[in-house]
């Protein structure tokens, strides 16, 4: 009874929104709403119709399905962009152009922005009495250990630990003088006997400190201000790279976008926590990712306490010529310990935009740039090595506990969306529609050799054969596709045909789908 009262006042309250954006933009408009709503009525039944069926479909109106702020902007920008595409796309077919864009785009972004804000004050609501936020993380549906649990099953494996009167006392009490006995008692744990007479301290945020050290090279830094207000980072990181000795090490420490999530929570009462975090998501964490907002991130900001995932802290930290030896929560931040191995890797394009160029492995062997809607955390392609290191591959030959991926992003996987860009390779002629999956570098090494000697000799395509046959594990996937090229060289069209259709039927009716 509870859950269908829900759905119905949630249904009142989103047709009021939605009808009360559509006014509020026609009322915006210079001939006003004697004008546009006459001639724009069509438009709003078809998008009123869409939005609702869409929004119970994906359970956007489902009060079980929607328990945190993450699974509230999922529902609802997920539900209202399937909205909107729909509309358009019914636009285009019938040819109608003569709706207002303004209208017509303006309605859609003005009740999403409603619907975000007064679910965010509703959920803010009924978790006011809730104090324990790791404890109800954790209770995520999605039943994915946290970042807590993934680095805490690291330290056993990773980590090295000696005792503190080995340790240069020189050192320690730079790293006291800065950061405390107890802290610096948990780095020293972590950097053990590495440390030397050749090891430099600093708490820096300027790359001007870091070419200026006295020394020519080092066998160890460690930086204690956390990376987060480091505004030109990538540059940072290339200049301790290059003070540093060949694997040498670099220690430094994050404030990750989890942690800054529960300090939030916690530093305001119950209510306005949840208020304050929405405006600061979209201050921190929307603003710097569009090119026209980011000049406004910058000028409320200044760039300082950047919100950094784990996944874009390791990211860059191999992008700039690291390993990561291992990871550790001390305190309110993640440390992080760091091999050098190369010269800095040259950077990937922008890493913040919605569609990202991913290298793959395409025909004989040539890299090309696969477009993917961006469904990772920025620099995530930078530590596919170390993701699987550490954690391996689960069954279906993905990566296990993969915290590269966004929230947003699994949702976008889910329904296929990340894959939309992907037929811009389809229409360049780089894949076709069905076809082995483009891999990456490291990814491809994984294969047989006898695998990979045959796998360039084809096209990568959208719809690989993983679909049609359901493999469990690298080899099994391995023989899959083996056994698509050999089915290939007999009857290409007919070949493709089938594994497109058994592929959909699969993804249909047997819930096959990229997590």
């Amino acid at each position: 009874m509870k859950i269908r009262n829900f759905r119905i006042v949630s249904l009142a309250a989103d047709i009021v929104i939605l009808a009360a954006s559509f006014l509020i933009m026609a009322w915006l408009k210079p001939a006003g709403l004697k004008a546009y709503v006459p001639s724009h009525s069509i438009f709003f039944s078809v998008l009123a119709i869409l939005w609702i069926v869409v929004s119970l479909v994906n359970g956007k109106m489902h009060r079980g399905k929607i328990i945190n702020f993450t699974s509230l902007f999922n529902k609802v920008a997920g539900s209202n962009i399937i909205s909107i595409s729909i509309t358009a796309l019914l636009m285009y077919i019938f040819r109608d152009y003569d709706y207002s864009r303004t209208v017509v785009l303006g309605t859609a972004l003005l009740a999403t922005f409603l619907e975000l804000l007064i679910g965010s004050i509703y959920i803010s609501y009924k978790k006011a009495s809730l104090r324990e936020y790791e404890e109800y993380d954790n209770q995520k549906r999605s039943g994915k250990p946290s970042e807590f649990e993934l680095v805490n099953n690291l330290n056993g494996k990773f980590g090295f630990h000696v005792p503190i009167n080995d340790v240069n006392p020189q050192i320690i009490e730079a790293i006291e003088k800065e950061s405390g006995s107890e802290m610096a008692k948990a780095i020293i744990k972590m950097t053990g006997t590495k440390l030397s007479d050749r090891t430099a301290v600093l708490s820096t945020t300027t790359i001007f400190n870091i070419i200026s050290l006295p020394e020519k090279k080092y066998t160890y830094i460690i930086n204690l201000h956390k990376i987060n207000d480091i505004r030109q980072l990538d540059n940072f990181i290339n200049a301790v790279n290059h003070k540093l000795e060949p694997n040498g090490y670099f220690f430094c420490s994050v404030e990750t976008k989890d942690q800054r999530k529960r300090r939030v929570l916690n530093k305001f009462p119950p209510v306005l926590n949840y208020i304050f975090y929405f405006f600061d998501f979209i201050v921190k964490r929307i603003l710097p990712k569009i090119r026209i907002t980011r000049p406004i991130y910058f000028f409320l900001t200044h760039g300082n306490n950047a919100v950094i995932s784990r996944a874009e802290a390791l990211g860059r930290l191999c992008r700039g010529g690291f390993r990561i030896i291992q990871e550790s929560f001390i305190g309110n931040q993640l440390c992080i310990e760091a091999k050098k191995i190369s010269d800095p890797l040259p950077g990937n394009g922008y890493y913040y935009g919605p569609i990202i160029a991913l290298p793959r492995i395409g025909k004989n062997g040539a890299i090309i740039k696969v477009y993917k809607l961006r469904t990772m955390h920025p620099y995530s392609e930078y530590i596919q090595d170390y993701v699987y290191r550490v954690h391996d591959l689960q069954n279906g030959g993905k990566f296990k506990n993969d915290f590269r991926i966004t929230s947003w992003g699994s949702f976008c996987r889910k329904i296929w969306l990340d894959e939309v860009p992907t037929f811009i390779n389809v229409f360049r002629g780089d894949m076709k529609l069905v076809g082995v999956r483009p891999l990456s570098k490291q990814y491809f090494e994984l294969y047989n050799k006898e695998v990979q000697e045959k796998r360039i000799n084809y096209k990568p395509g959208l719809i690989p054969p993983f679909y049609a046959d359901m493999p469990e594990d690298l080899e099994s996937i391995q023989v899959s596709e083996l056994k698509y090229f050999s089915k290939y060289d007999k009857n290409p069209f007919i070949t493709e045909v089938k594994y497109f259709f058994k592929s959909w039927w699969n993804i249909f009716f047997h819930h096959a789908r990229s997590r």
